[in-house]
């Protein structure tokens, strides 16, 4: 058997992260940090453009955004599957938008086609709490949809958005794989079975979203990774190895959750306070969300160091064919079944 080069097999593959709020909050600013992920051998990277804030606040980032895109050739804002591969070719990192919650839609359904005209091609339920929609994982009463939320689903299905029910409660994201048309995804969340805490999910919700033909991003958010702290590229794979095992290779991808809050992109001064303001407002539970300093897993740190996750991969004995799947695949025919070709 010819030995898997991990290097070359990173550089030519297609390589999506699935979520990374590392440049959120940041619409006042060109976007910085975008030269590690070019390093990293990112294809695409699913940049959260909006989530907590208003309409007007995401409206003002999406132009920030679009105007650094259309400035500089070397990106491409990705609307379909044939961006991602048009992105490749040419050499191109491909930007695309993605909420992690749905305050900018305020009140409007409206506004799903507004944002889908843009650019933003994927929207997240809630962020851990409830919201008019929808309950979040941290939410006891697990209320699940509500009234409008299941609309929401269907004017995300019309508008081919996909569905994206990470950081949503257990029911919440059951009753809309049940309700939407169209493929769902956790853009990121690891699972239950390898480190027991709320934010991560079970293996039910595992089995609803593959059978629904989407997939689960795996992330190294170190809290989420393993109990204890201090993780390593080889604690992400023991996520990967779970979904693969439980529902096959076509349902697991990488979705790192790089953020601005993370060392070495902010102190630990600016980390604690963070995590206090997050606290005190009820977006995260203390338990789970365990205190800073967020070092993330070793040998991923940061976006530059991606190729060792597909080293990892090769180390723990997956095919060319299957690695390939995990960084950008399985994602490139979820985008083609929901956004077109």
């Amino acid at each position: 058997m010819t030995a898997i080069d991990a290097q070359s097999l990173h550089k030519d593959a297609i390589v999506i992260d699935a979520c990374c709020p590392l440049w959120y909050e940041m619409a006042a600013t060109p976007p910085t940090y975008l030269d590690l992920c070019k390093a990293g051998g990112y294809t695409v990277v699913a940049t959260t453009i909006g989530g907590s804030q208003n309409c007007g606040q995401t409206m003002r980032a999406i132009g920030v955004w679009n105007g650094f895109i259309r400035e500089n050739r070397q990106y491409r804002l990705i609307r379909t599957a044939q961006d991602i591969r048009d992105a490749k070719s040419q050499g191109q990192l491909g930007i695309l938008y993605h909420f992690q919650g749905t305050e900018p839609l305020e009140d409007s359904l409206d506004l799903v086609d507004t944002y889908k005209a843009l650019g933003v091609g994927v929207i997240q339920l809630a962020y851990n709490t409830r919201n008019r929609f929808c309950d979040g994982s941290e939410e006891e009463g697990n209320a699940g949809l509500s009234r409008l939320g299941r609309k929401l689903v269907k004017r995300m299905n019309d508008a081919r958005v996909i569905v994206d029910v990470s950081h949503c409660g257990l029911r919440t994201s059951l009753e809309a794989v049940d309700a939407s048309e169209r493929t769902v995804i956790f853009s990121h969340a690891n699972v239950k079975a390898v480190h027991d805490i709320p934010r991560n999910i079970s293996d039910e919700q595992i089995k609803a979203v593959a059978g629904n033909g989407g997939s689960i991003g795996v992330l190294s958010y170190p809290p989420f990774v393993k109990p204890g702290g201090n993780p390593t590229v080889d604690d992400i794979v023991l996520h990967i190895d779970h979904i693969a095992q439980l529902v096959g290779i076509d349902h697991v991808h990488v979705a790192m959750d790089y953020f601005h809050y993370q060392t070495p992109f902010a102190s630990d001064e600016v980390q604690i306070a963070l995590h206090a303001e997050m606290v005190r407002t009820g977006k995260w539970d203390p338990i789970q969300y365990t205190k800073p300093p967020y070092v993330y897993p070793r040998g991923v740190e940061t976006p530059d160091k991606l190729g060792n996750l597909t080293d990892a991969m090769v180390r723990r004995g997956y095919s060319e064919a299957d690695i390939r799947k995990v960084l950008g695949l399985n994602l490139v025919r979820i985008y083609e079944d929901v956004w077109g070709s």
